[in-house]
């Protein structure tokens, strides 16, 4: 939904090309790509003491 959103505003406030909404664009997809990671890093540290 965070890349979603960003990417809907970015294409509401201009369509044309820019470098900035490129920019903008690459940081939410790299936001959600984190948020994954950090999500599976924190269910391996819970579930890692279970599996030893």
């Amino acid at each position: 939904m965070l890349n979603s959103a960003i990417e809907a505003t970015v294409d509401r406030i201009g369509g044309e090309r820019h470098e900035l909404a490129g920019r903008a664009k690459d940081l939410g997809s790299a936001a959600v790509f984190l948020s994954i990671l950090l999500a599976l890093l924190t269910w391996g540290l819970i579930l890692y003491p279970r599996l030893r």
